[in-house]
């Protein structure tokens, strides 16, 4: 039986926003739960925004749907943790008012700004401070970007924000930015957890309009009068800071240490090694975040997981559900012919090509679209195998893999593709919503509620165990994949 007192998780993702309720042992209570779905906004230029205020009204209405249906008694919810995307920036004036709509990490128009960061900074000086190179995903670019293109709106702005500090702005008039969320922004240095004056410097902001910095048990108390007529039972309860949705998936998933790498296909994609022990350090092609002021995650992310598995499967109009599946499972590895680079919204690890885009070459009258839609999960597979290779000695010898993410665990096929591709076991993990559930064990830990939250792990499924000859395969096919990728855009990191 569930276990009060309960936790209130908001995960905030970039297609959906989730209000979950968790007991006092880090279980999803059953049926207590709400999802609001909706979809940024995307153009021909690069562009992804998503509407602040929107967004707002949908966590509200959210947590509304969940408290309606779960009707808990007054002071049975002890907390609220709170997970968003990371690498998302707003402008808000005086007032707190959104200035601009939010920039998504998946907005690549800033490539001309970044070009021009990497000739004003050292970029393996910045890397090693906070952790990021010069990208489009990250905030430095897009800031550059909005100055130009949004020059009105830039001057009005106040504050820079990313969404989870708009969201309490809104709900408590209140600022603060968690160590978590910084570190994914590329203006924060991973060691003193400051803001970076380095990178400032070449900004036209000020260190004054970005948030102030805290740990994340730094709690808000008491919403706003609008927001506690709505939510009253939550206004005088405990709400932690917004954490970093990535690494709330590894605290979720159980991969909180050099033992499990966590392998997540959402939206997006990412693989990721969780420490509390030694610098808070990245080899260059990969990237340094951070869960608090204690814990690091060291890892790769790719901008084309399960998003481009749904655009290949509206593209291709391929039968959707079990027969997909079906149809996926019963072809052979590499059987199509065609190499493919999967790079609808740029390239992230471990070569940083922000301007790449996707390709697919081999197609012929024989090329069946289920058989494109396996090509395109094939060649996510491969980028996984490449970022895992650069991970390996960040993990701790005989490192177990731990499958997470939504996009990934309804499509055993896939999740069997990349035990193959990296040519060890892939563990399913045992919680499907992993960041949520991260949310909510940081918030029960913030809270005094739950002492460790790696004893609150579930049990794991029997692994997914590759099979050495589709393995070798995949190794000629990963190959392939390079040398088109060195032919169409210079070589790894060029």
């Amino acid at each position: 039986m569930p276990a009060p007192p309960y936790v209130l998780s908001l995960d905030v993702g970039t297609s959906s926003l989730r209000a979950a309720l968790y007991d006092s042992r880090g279980r999803r209570v059953p049926d207590a739960e709400a999802t609001v779905e909706h979809a940024p906004r995307t153009f021909a230029d690069g562009g992804v925004e998503m509407d602040a205020e929107a967004l707002l009204e949908r966590l509200v209405t959210g947590i509304e749907r969940l408290l309606a249906k779960v009707r808990p008694a007054p002071g049975e919810i002890a907390a609220v943790g709170m997970c968003t995307f990371w690498h998302s920036i707003l402008g808000v004036d005086a007032e707190g008012r959104p200035t601009t709509p939010i920039m998504l990490w998946a907005d690549t128009r800033a490539t001309e700004e970044v070009a021009w960061l990497k000739r004003r900074l050292d970029e393996r000086q910045v890397h090693a401070r906070t952790g990021c190179v010069q990208h489009v995903s990250y905030v430095p670019g897009k800031l550059l970007w909005l100055a130009r293109h949004r020059a009105e709106a830039f001057q009005r702005t106040r504050w820079w924000l990313s969404p989870g500090e708009y969201l309490y702005l809104r709900l408590f008039g209140q600022q603060a930015c968690s160590y978590g969320m910084a570190s994914g922004t590329g203006l924060f240095q991973q060691q003193e957890l400051t803001w970076d004056q380095g990178v400032l410097a070449a900004l036209p902001i000020e260190a004054e309009q970005l948030a102030p910095l805290v740990d994340f048990d730094h709690a808000f108390r008491g919403l706003r009068p609008e927001f506690a007529r709505r939510l009253p039972l939550l206004a005088e309860t405990l709400w932690y800071p917004a954490a970093g949705d990535g690494a709330c998936n590894n605290l979720g998933s159980g991969c909180v240490n050099r033992d499990r790498v966590a392998l997540m296909v959402g939206t997006s994609g990412a693989m990721r090694v969780m420490s509390a022990q030694g610098e808070a350090r990245a080899p260059f092609g990969l990237w340094c975040y951070r869960l608090d002021g204690r814990r690091h995650l060291v890892g790769g992310a790719l901008s084309n997981g399960g998003n481009l598995f749904a655009w290949l499967r509206e593209t291709t109009r391929v039968p959707a559900g079990a027969d997909l599946e079906t149809a996926l499972a019963a072809l052979e590895p590499d059987a199509h012919g065609l190499t493919l680079l999967p790079f609808l919204a740029g390239e992230r690890c471990p070569g940083w090509r922000g301007e790449a885009r996707a390709a697919v070459v081999g197609l012929s009258w024989s090329s069946s679209p289920v058989e494109i839609v396996r090509a395109g999960l094939e060649a996510v597979a491969y980028r996984f195998a490449l970022i895992h290779e650069l991970l390996r000695p960040t993990a701790a010898p005989g490192h177990q893999v731990i499958a997470t993410g939504g996009g990934l665990l309804a499509s055993p096929t896939w999740t069997q593709m990349m035990a193959d591709a990296l040519g060890v076991p892939v563990i399913p993990a045992p919680e499907e919503e992993a960041s949520g559930r991260g949310a909510a064990l940081l918030a029960l830990e913030a809270a005094g509620i739950l002492a460790d939250p790696s004893e609150a792990a579930g049990e794991f499924a029997p692994p997914l165990q590759p099979d050495a000859a589709r393995h070798a395969i995949y190794l000629q096919g990963r190959q392939r994949q390079q040398r088109l990728y060195d032919r169409l855009l210079g070589g790894q990191g060029d």
